[in-house]
C-alpha cells in the first residue's frame, strides 16, 4: 500500500513511517520542514502545510490510506488552525480519496474519558489537558459526519518505551491503573493495523496497557 502519514517528523509519526516501511509498503511522509533519514525509493518526503488544501491535495495524489498524527505542540491553547485544516483533509480526501483515514486522537475527549481513571476523567482530561481534548472533540465530530473509513483511536498517556505487542484495545476497555499508558511503539504498530484491517472502521477503539 502508499500510505501517507500526516506528522511523520513527530515522535509517533516517526514511529508510523518505520513501522509502515518494515511492512513493506510505500510511504509519504508529509512534514513541514524536517528531513527524514533517506529510506529507499519507498519513502517519499512530501514538504507542506496542513494549512494549505494545494499542498494536502498534492500529498493525497495515488495514496491508499492516510494516518495522521498531526496535533498542535502545547496543551496551554486551542489551535483553529490545525482544526481547520483537519476539516479541508477530511474534505479534501471525500473529493479525491483515499478513503481510509486513521486518526490519533486521545482518550480524555469527553466521549471517551470514562474509559480513564477517576484521576483521568475528573482532573486530568477536564481541566489539565482541556485544550488538548476540546480540539480532538472537534476534529473527531467532523470524521464522523464525513464518508470515509475512517477509525479513531484514542491512547492515553504516552510513553517512550519498545514495542511489547502486548496491549489492551477497543471501545470497552477500562484502565485498571491511575495514569494508564501505551508506548509510541505499540501505538504506531496499532495504527498501520488500522490501515490493513477494517476490524475497527467507524469505531473509536482506546489502546493502553
Amino acid at each position: 500500500m502508499n500510505i501517507l502519514i500526516l506528522g511523520a517528523a513527530g515522535a509517533t509519526g516517526r514511529l508510523c513511517v518505520d513501522e509502515c516501511l518494515a511492512r513493506g509498503h510505500k510511504v509519504g511522509a508529509f512534514v513541514h520542514n524536517s528531513a527524514l533519514r533517506n529510506a529507499g525509493e519507498r519513502l517519499q518526503t512530501v514538504r507542506g502545510d496542513l494549512r494549505n488544501r494545494a499542498d494536502i491535495a498534492i500529498a493525497l495524489e495515488g495514496r491508499d490510506a492516510v494516518v495522521s498524527t498531526f496535533a498542535g505542540s502545547t496543551p496551554m491553547r486551542r489551535f483553529p488552525d490545525i482544526v481547520e485544516a483537519f476539516s479541508s483533509l477530511v474534505h479534501e480526501m471525500e473529493a479525491q480519496g483515499p478513503q481510509r483515514l486513521v486518526y490519533l486522537s486521545f482518550l480524555g475527549v469527553p466521549a471517551g474519558r470514562h474509559q480513564l481513571g477517576r484521576f483521568g476523567r475528573n482532573v486530568v482530561s477536564p481541566f489539565v489537558l482541556r485544550n488538548v481534548a476540546a480540539d480532538h472533540a472537534t476534529k473527531e465530530a467532523v470524521l464522523k459526519r464525513s464518508s470515509l473509513e475512517w477509525v479513531i483511536v484514542r491512547p492515553p498517556r504516552l510513553a517512550n518505551g519498545p514495542a511489547t505487542g502486548h496491549y489492551r484495545c477497543g471501545e470497552d476497555i477500562r484502565a485498571d491503573t491511575i495514569i494508564p499508558t501505551i508506548s509510541r511503539a505499540d501505538l504506531a504498530g496499532f495504527l498501520i493495523d488500522q490501515v490493513e484491517n477494517p476490524r475497527f472502521v467507524r469505531k473509536t477503539p482506546a489502546i493502553m496497557y
